[in-house]
């Protein structure tokens, strides 16, 4: 870290330079740690956790006990979401959707990912889908063979996906051979995470009624930290990534055995 031409100069730095340095640090290396940024900054943990907890507001980074980690850019709005990774997340959804088999019940996400899987899915294909999201039963009308099972609920605007008590219901009464999770942050630490508590609970109900969950893990959600978590690497099956995505960024996921798919 380069903090030393900040540091003796007699010079205070302007809390627009702190949180600059901060967002770089976390850029650059993945975390902060409110203690030993403090401490090499010459100023107190107070101050960095205030610079923290601003930055947080602002949604620009996740503060975790003892610091904070990226903040994942899943947190954007539908619209702008839209607009992210866009080839990367249609690679990873042929790679996906190379993964059906006709005869599976399947269980689509919400998300912009989820509608790119859809979309990808082959128009012969015969298969049993159930969504909670409106947005990927409209992408799958178009093909004869997929039965389709549109869970009901209240729905969450932010992702255009039902939730709470009617759709745990629904939910309830459905086994899927693969669910195809999307989630704002993947980390090798802390999981897989999303911004709302229901829709993470939403997405807890589908894994456990799951045989398998496999992760649509765009670029910019590995290594990522939302407010709400949904469950473990653990309980993962896979991760699909785009096949750019940096060995030294997947090697965590590796060494916990969690089996990463490459998109062509």
């Amino acid at each position: 870290m380069q903090y030393d031409a900040e540091i003796g100069t007699g010079i205070p730095m302007l809390t627009t330079e702190r949180k600059a340095l901060i967002l770089d640090t976390l850029a650059r290396e993945g975390r902060v740690v409110a203690k030993d940024f403090s401490r090499k900054l010459g100023l107190s943990e107070d101050t960095i956790r205030r610079d923290l907890r601003e930055l947080a507001a602002e949604g620009l980074l996740q503060r975790v006990h003892g610091g904070a980690l990226p903040a994942s850019k899943a947190l954007a709005d539908l619209p702008t979401r839209r607009k992210i990774s866009v080839d990367d997340k249609a690679a990873i959804a042929r790679a996906a959707a190379g993964m059906v088999r006709n005869g599976q019940i399947l269980f689509l996400d919400g998300g912009t990912s989820a509608v790119a899987l859809a979309r990808a899915l082959p128009l012969d294909l015969r298969a049993t889908v159930a969504t909670h999201s409106p947005d990927v039963a409209v992408a799958l009308l178009d093909h004869p063979g997929v039965e389709l099972e549109l869970i009901g609920g209240r729905i969450y605007k932010h992702s255009n996906v039902a939730v709470g008590a009617v759709a745990i219901e629904g939910i309830s009464h459905i086994r899927a051979d693969v669910y195809f999770m999307g989630v704002a942050g993947i980390h090798p630490e802390h999981g897989l995470t999303t911004g709302d508590r229901e829709e993470a609970a939403i997405k807890r109900a589908i894994s456990r009624r799951s045989a398998e969950t496999i992760i649509l893990a765009s670029r910019e959600k590995l290594g990522a930290v939302s407010a709400c978590d949904v469950i473990g690497l653990g309980e993962v099956d896979g991760l699909v990534v785009e096949k750019s995505c940096p060995a030294d960024v997947l090697e965590p996921y590796e060494r916990r055995g969690v089996p990463i798919v490459r998109a062509d």
